[in-house]
């Protein structure tokens, strides 16, 4: 039997400097993925609690259990948060990610695609994209990158296709929860 075991995800901004650490993480073991996302071979890993650690060293606490998939290749990653009205989206462009040593980084790039519980899902910070495009100099390779990972991400949200399924979510908070009950 597979364990959960721990992670910290690193988030860089394109010229390498530190945006953003999650101290305190699990990954779902490969023998626990359902098929959806074993097919697309997504990294999952669940958080509750977890303390946040911002580039300048201030850090708080995750105030909701989160479930993120990181999907090798692709441009952006998704982080379901298990409010009390149901999962809402956060969803990160974001280069693809990259997991070894219990460590998963990726370069953040500025937009984010937010869908509430049972909502609209709606992009924020373009105005960040912008400046940081011309600040850190993103090529037009990885300008292309972020447009056709943002076309991607909307198309899987539009059909409703994994990782948006909240039952997935419970599934692997459950899964996790029992887990750390038995160690």
């Amino acid at each position: 039997m597979e364990y959960f075991h721990p992670c910290v995800i690193k988030s860089f901004k394109h010229d390498g400097h530190l945006h953003r650490m999650w101290l305190k993480n699990w990954v779902v073991p490969d023998s626990l993925l359902l098929p959806e996302h074993a097919a697309e071979s997504m990294h999952v890993i669940v958080n509750e609690q977890t303390p946040i650690q911002e580039a300048d060293g201030t850090q708080w606490i995750s105030r909701v259990p989160a479930v993120s998939f990181f999907i090798p290749g692709q441009w952006y990653n998704v982080v379901g948060l298990m409010e009390d009205q149901g999962t809402r989206y956060y969803c990160n462009m974001a280069s693809p990610p990259f997991l070894g040593e219990g460590v998963l980084t990726y370069i953040d790039y500025d937009l984010d695609v937010i869908l509430p519980c049972g909502g609209e899902a709606h992009i924020v910070d373009q105005d960040e994209y912008e400046q940081h495009k011309v600040m850190y100099h993103y090529s037009k390779e990885v300008q292309q990158k972020v447009q056709e990972g943002l076309q991607s991400l909307m198309a899987r949200i539009e059909l409703m296709e994994a990782p948006f399924d909240q039952i997935a979510v419970a599934y692997y908070y459950e899964a996790w929860h029992k887990h750390m009950g038995e160690v």
